[in-house]
């Protein structure tokens, strides 16, 4: 009930503001803050452990294949090696190469790894030295100049009896002679420098043996043609 000099005032219910955020001063506040730091630093912790352990993994799987490639090479080098007549004393290492070998693996696998490359890289080098028959110092040569060695002289082989026989020659039938004998060199010389580069410079285990057949063609073509073109003007200038 009212007066005529009164006023009544109606008071509604107090309304609590919920918000997304907590104040900054809220303990609650600092202490998931705190977790949600932890926790990202724990996950990159993770995550740089589970890189690490796939990488090593990789590592030593790595190393094992190159220590199977290893062994597969230095076997048949111990039976040639034997062959020829190594002692078998002077095939095993010596206690102080087992100990430095010992200290160079405590490095990790990574050295490990790259020990065992360096292993590899060696024993090819001395497939290399087995295989050459007679001229083991270019063995470790490329293809070309190693070839060289062998398509080069053939090729000059005839060249040079052609040009003994001209200036010999009591006639001009001496000279034609020597010039037909000398059509078919280049093709003799390359066969024979073909057959000898796969006899003195045999392929290593499961591969090609490299006789690059254009450039011994050019090398015992040049000579021959050159030859061949100087003797003809000679004899027409004469």
């Amino acid at each position: 009930m009212t007066g005529s000099g009164s006023s009544t005032t109606t008071a509604g219910p107090v309304r609590q503001r919920t918000g997304g955020t907590l104040p900054s001063g809220d303990p609650v506040a600092a202490a998931w803050t705190d977790y949600l730091a932890a926790t990202r630093q724990l996950d990159g912790v993770r995550r740089d452990a589970a890189t690490a352990a796939s990488e090593q993994a990789r590592t030593v799987q790595a190393a094992r294949e190159e220590l199977t490639a290893v062994r597969t090479r230095l076997a048949p080098q111990e039976a040639r090696l034997r062959e020829l007549g190594v002692p078998p004393m002077s095939l095993v290492p010596a206690p102080p190469e087992l100990t430095e070998a010992t200290r160079a693996m405590t490095g990790g696998s990574g050295t490990v790894l790259a020990a065992l490359r360096e292993a590899k890289r060696w024993a090819h080098g001395a497939d290399d030295v087995l295989a050459a028959r007679g001229l083991p110092g270019a063995a470790h040569w490329s293809a070309r100049p190693r070839n060289l060695l062998l398509y080069g002289p053939l090729g000059l082989l005839v060249p040079l009896f052609q040009i003994v026989a001209y200036l010999v020659a009591d006639s001009d039938a001496v000279a034609v002679l020597a010039l037909l004998v000398g059509l078919p060199a280049p093709a003799v010389a390359f066969g024979a420098g073909w057959l000898a580069v796969g006899r003195l410079f045999p392929p290593r285990p499961g591969e090609r043996v490299d006789r690059t057949p254009r450039f011994g063609a050019l090398v015992c073509l040049v000579p021959a043609v050159l030859v061949t073109a100087g003797i003809v003007l000679a004899m027409l200038a004469a």
